[in-house]
């Protein structure tokens, strides 16, 4: 599976573009502001319904335009290719079509073309609160499970109403236990089965984390992560219980799977967050994203789209070699790369001899 042509109106910093993409590698080259990334970022849209980077639609149309629409031709094999639309008016309405026809749910469309996105800002996975991390988690879970995808948004809409209700508790100076009990109760299934994939996941992630690190790493160190969750002693419905009190008084939820984490650690217990270095960070990031990628590919028969957006910064030409060799292998699909050096990205491409395109970025046209 590859994406074959993209059209983006009004979206960012283009009025109008269109792209014609190699089956393999893509290279993006321009300065930096020109709209290199703008083009992974629409390309992750159309695969997931919204912004890699937590944007709202507001803030994707072209200054001073009211609406966007993006346009892709995925190809799924010789014999059959997909037509996906986005037309997005914020404010007032998202529609996504899949030949033509839309979906009555955008959550019926994750999942059916599986990408991966690596940007600079993603280090925030490793340096920044356990958000980040649940947030790949339930990236991954997404587009693997729609039943995940459905509990989420239902545990999501059921916190939120528990949340108002303890606040609401604190303004009027009254307190229902058994009206909160009603939203315990919505808690505890949705709660389970998200715990449990989870899990899952993970299990299945880490062997393919740690062989990556140590491809990415040279066999420096050995990484490990492990998986933060109150449910791995108590259900949900006992975290509530023993949680009422203090959620009264705090007013929020303050147990349960939307406190989850991840801890990175070196196999001597030392944390990433604390003592890696930032190319070990850095190959944190790389060596998670990729066993993001290699889990989302073996459970669903397809390479997903890799977005790598300006990841190769301030690495030597060795490692942007060793790193694209890796990239290029058979278990990799279509790439699709932003770096501001061209002269270097095009040197190490070309010596892979595999199929790719180049597109010059400036002022949000390709030129």
């Amino acid at each position: 599976m590859y994406l074959h042509r993209l059209i983006l109106t009004n979206f960012k910093n283009y009025r109008s573009q269109k792209l014609e993409l190699a089956s393999k590698i893509n290279c993006l080259t321009g300065l930096n502001g020109m709209g290199k990334t703008n083009v992974l970022d629409a390309v992750y849209y159309l695969c997931m319904c919204k912004s890699h980077f937590n944007t709202t639609d507001t803030h994707l149309s072209l200054h001073g335009e009211d609406f966007f629409r993006l346009e892709g031709i995925f190809i799924l094999d010789e014999s059959k290719k997909s037509k996906i639309v986005a037309k997005v008016q914020p404010r007032k309405s998202k529609v996504f079509e899949s030949q033509d026809v839309a979906y009555e749910k955008l959550s019926d469309h994750i999942g059916k073309f599986p990408v991966v996105m690596i940007a600079p800002d993603d280090i925030a996975l490793l340096t920044e609160g356990s958000e980040e991390r649940r947030r790949l988690m339930d990236n991954t879970l997404s587009q693997l499970d729609h039943s995940y995808l459905q509990s989420l948004v239902v545990y999501n809409k059921v916190l939120e109403q528990r949340n108002a209700l303890l606040k609401q508790f604190a303004q009027s100076h009254t307190f229902d236990a058994a009206l909160l009990s009603v939203y315990d109760s919505q808690l505890t299934e949705p709660a389970a089965y998200i715990f449990e994939q989870r899990k899952s996941l993970l299990q299945r992630l880490l062997p393919v984390f740690i062989h990556y690190y140590s491809v990415i790493s040279g066999d420096r160190e050995q990484p490990l992560f492990t998986y933060e969750s109150a449910l791995h002693s108590n259900n949900m419905a006992q975290l509530l219980a023993d949680s009422r009190e203090k959620d009264r008084i705090l007013q929020r939820t303050t147990a349960g799977i939307h406190r989850d984490d991840l801890q990175f650690v070196f196999s001597e217990g030392n944390p990433a967050k604390r003592f890696a270095s930032q190319g070990q960070l850095k190959s944190f990031l790389l060596a998670i994203k990729l066993a993001q990628y290699e889990v989302l590919r073996q459970l669903t028969g397809q390479n997903p789209v890799l977005l790598l957006d300006d990841i190769f910064d301030k690495l030597d030409m060795e490692r942007v070699r060793h790193l694209l060799t890796l990239l290029s292998g058979e278990q990799f699909g279509q790439l699709i790369i932003t770096d501001t050096q061209e002269d270097r990205m095009l040197t190490i491409i070309k010596d892979l001899g595999v199929e790719f395109s180049h597109f010059k970025v400036q002022d949000g046209k390709i030129i």
